[in-house]
């Protein structure tokens, strides 16, 4: 069995249409080295609580750490001709995509924290991208079933760790709240009924906000495929587990998020 590494450290893989035996005969080294770079793959808690919910960085190293072994991104157009004219032209652009020398090519997309319709343009672009011949299958990596499950004790926990109690003590690890956010954690901190403490509070409120029902996760990515969106498109689904996250980088971790936010904001 493929990714069999992965399963052991609470990876979730699913393959559909063929997948595994298309990988297993035709391109073993695609397993091989898309396994020993997800095994490598970690999330500082910082990371995500100071990126506010967004693409995290180890995110990021994820994405280079592909393109480096050769998964850039790539744009397909597909084109329709009439007697060598142009009549119609199409464009896919996916994040992630291997060329081989025999012209084949497998695209990949990773979703971290987009909202859920980003698995019905991923699964769809697949879909008519093996439909014209232009990949050989379609690899989708998202949060897992526990990341997502468990991300109010990820952040309980760091705000435990980190003896958290206020807003205040939020903005020394690179998260100012909204005044939104502010004022519903409040309302929840002083209602007259089972108030709740800061850190239950402002749990509650982050994870909502930022990783909520809506966003892709795993049971939205198998709500797809069990409707048959991307059938019959062979697909190997991925799903990174709570164990990514790590709780012992600290101020280092926040350091590497602001330079980021810096240089990005030069660019």
């Amino acid at each position: 069995m493929i990714f069999q590494a992965l399963r052991e450290k609470g990876f979730e893989v699913t393959c559909l249409s063929h997948a595994e035996a298309i990988l297993r005969v035709d391109f073993p080294e695609v397993a091989t080295e898309l396994e020993e770079t997800l095994l490598h793959a970690t999330i500082p808690i910082e990371e995500i609580i100071a990126g506010g919910g967004g693409e995290a960085k180890g995110t990021q190293r994820l994405r280079n750490a592909l393109r480096e072994l050769g998964w850039p991104k790539f744009t397909f157009t597909v084109e329709k001709r009439i007697n060598g004219v142009s009549r119609e032209s199409q464009s896919h652009e996916v994040d992630h995509v291997k060329t081989f020398g025999n012209g084949s090519r497998i695209a990949l997309e990773i979703e971290w924290n987009n909202k859920d319709p980003f698995y019905d343009r991923d699964l769809e672009n697949f879909k008519r991208l093996h439909a014209d011949g232009a990949i050989s299958l379609g690899i989708i990596v998202t949060r897992g079933r526990s990341l997502h499950g468990n991300m109010r004790q990820l952040v309980r926990r760091f705000l435990d760790t980190r003896q958290i109690g206020s807003v205040t003590d939020m903005l020394s690890w690179g998260y100012e709240p909204t005044s939104k956010q502010r004022a519903a954690i409040a309302k929840q901190i002083n209602r007259a009924k089972n108030p709740l403490n800061f850190r239950e509070a402002f749990t509650a409120k982050f994870v909502a906000d930022k990783f909520g029902e809506a966003t892709t996760h795993w049971r939205k990515l198998e709500d797809r495929v069990q409707r048959g969106v991307g059938n019959p498109c062979p697909l190997v689904l991925i799903g990174l587990p709570d164990s990514i996250v790590t709780f012992h980088e600290g101020k280092a971790a926040l350091a590497e998020v602001q330079a980021n936010d810096a240089d990005t904001e030069e660019q």
